[in-house]
């Protein structure tokens, strides 16, 4: 079976299109919230998320290159817990130029122009499900022939 570059970025790289701001966007659009968490599932967040439509190869490994960075910027700090490298007053300065890059990777995959703001970015991936979607609510048109009467059998 030959690989798609799309089922490649499916398959081998989900985890970092996950982490990106990209699907951090559509997450706090569509997922619900418990508390201060929020609620993610596969039937509203995941299974939804509109994945960009074509993607190159160049694009793929543009995504997986980013994430090596993700880890060894992480790499580099053994004995900080995640919650320190995570949290956003003492983020390493590398590890957020990582996920910077990430982000510029993943949203290259929908579309060359950068994105200017979360408004646009779910803008964006509300078109694209829309678009992914529309044949989901098409009625099948009913071919009009002769009506069939006891005068016409």
């Amino acid at each position: 079976m030959r690989t798609t570059p799309l089922l490649a970025l499916r398959c081998i790289a989900p985890g970092l299109v996950l982490s990106s701001t990209m699907h951090m966007a559509w997450v706090r659009a569509v997922a619900g919230r418990m508390r201060n968490d929020y609620s993610y599932s596969t039937g509203i967040a995941y299974n939804n998320f509109p994945w960009p439509e074509e993607v190159s190869e160049r694009q793929i490994q543009s995504v997986i290159a980013a994430g090596q960075n993700i880890l060894d910027s992480r790499s580099a700090f053994p004995d900080v817990t995640l919650s320190n490298l995570y949290d956003p007053n003492t983020m390493p300065h590398a590890l957020l130029k990582a996920y910077e890059a990430l982000d510029k990777a993943v949203d290259l995959c929908y579309r060359p122009p950068q994105f200017v703001n979360e408004t646009k970015r779910i803008e964006f991936l509300f078109d694209l499900y829309e678009k992914y979607t529309a044949y989901l609510f098409t009625k099948e048109k009913v071919k009009k022939g002769k009506k069939i009467t006891s005068d016409n059998i």
